[in-house]
């Protein structure tokens, strides 16, 4: 009987043992479970933050320099006695770039469907939506144009696509 008792005993002894059995594989196992990835994140760190990055204001120094020292305003000076643009002179130097093409959602010069919804939302609304912007289309109020130009310009445009609006008049200087 006393072997059958001695051999559970050797055998829950080898169950508890784990896979270290020197005091080299237990410094072997710290260094590569510890210190070993430490050296890989380094190593990553440097590879990714190694690329030659041109320094701050090094490409065109000029410009880098001026841009830092920008004034937060600026004046701009404009004929106040200039002779108003037509709807066609506007369309063709501002809209024409995605109107042409219908870039964006945008509705294509002389295309009649697309147009039709939007004429019978009335004048003011298609002003409305070329001066302060829709969708994709930005604010085209305060730019180079007046908003009686940017409104001569949204009439010539649904005019061509079966619109039968008005051309905005200018309002007379009071003496």
């Amino acid at each position: 009987m006393s072997d059958k008792n001695t051999t559970p005993q050797i055998e829950d002894e080898e169950d508890h043992t784990g896979p270290v059995k020197t005091p080299k594989q237990l410094l072997l196992m710290a260094f590569f479970s510890f210190v070993a990835p430490i050296f890989v994140i380094i190593g990553l760190v440097i590879y990714v933050t190694a690329d030659k990055k041109p320094e701050a204001g090094a490409v065109n120094l000029e410009k880098s320099i001026e841009m830092r020292i920008q004034k937060i305003g600026a004046v701009e000076i404009r004929d106040a006695n200039r002779e108003l643009k037509s709807g066609e002179e506007v369309y063709k130097a501002q809209c024409v770039a995605c109107h042409a093409a219908g870039l964006a959602g945008s509705p294509k010069f002389g295309d009649v469907t697309a147009w039709a919804p939007r004429i019978k939302t009335g004048y003011e609304a298609l002003l409305n939506a070329a001066v302060g912007g829709k969708n994709a289309m930005g604010a085209q109020g305060g730019g180079d144009y007046e908003n009686l130009e940017i409104g001569r310009a949204v009439v010539y445009m649904a005019n061509a696509s079966g619109g039968k609006f008005e051309q905005p008049k200018a309002v007379a200087a009071a003496k």
